[in-house]
């Protein structure tokens, strides 16, 4: 029996759900979203480790219905009043750190973020409005917004290191 996972095929050979859904195109874009937004509220770096919790919160439907309309709710409360749903959190960070590794791959090499050693920050090549399609299934929609809102808030938390810590991860 091979040893292989799905990250290890060429995109052609992989499952088509996973192909469309976990694309570095696709998840880049939600992560760009974060950083973009994170940097035009706080004028500084994304933490590199937290771009990891991004796609977790954003693919996943259940977590991304539970976000709060905007970017004033305190973090820690909404984290507690969200046991339940972010008691498996560590798991998706974990089983989509390879998708997300691929999206910053990707996210870099394009020149749509910039990654030094203060961490993540918009690029020479944001990704522009003429590169979206004018069609999009409201997931996808929703999956956008949840990113871009989880930018802003992260922006008004002290530091990358005590939102980790709320999600129940580490650094």
């Amino acid at each position: 029996m091979s040893n292989k996972t799905s990250w290890d095929l060429r995109w052609s050979d992989r499952p088509s759900e996973e192909a469309r859904n976990l694309n570095p195109a696709f998840c880049g874009e939600l992560i760009s979203r974060a950083v973009s937004e994170y940097f035009r509220t706080r004028q500084q770096s994304f933490s590199f480790a937290l771009s990891f919790a991004v796609l977790p919160i954003a693919l996943h439907k259940q977590t991304r219905e539970q976000l709060p309309g905007n970017a004033s709710a305190a973090f820690a409360g909404w984290v507690a009043d969200h046991s339940s749903t972010m008691a498996e959190f560590p798991d998706r960070v974990l089983r989509l750190v390879p998708v997300t590794r691929e999206a910053l791959l990707f996210l870099v090499q394009h020149k749509v973020i910039r990654l030094d050693a203060s961490g993540l920050s918009p690029g020479a090549r944001p990704i522009g409005r003429a590169a979206r399609p004018s069609q999009v299934t409201d997931d996808v929609a929703e999956a956008r917004s949840a990113a871009a809102l989880l930018g802003r808030w992260f922006a008004s938390e002290a530091n990358a290191t005590s939102i980790m810590k709320g999600l129940g991860v580490s650094p």
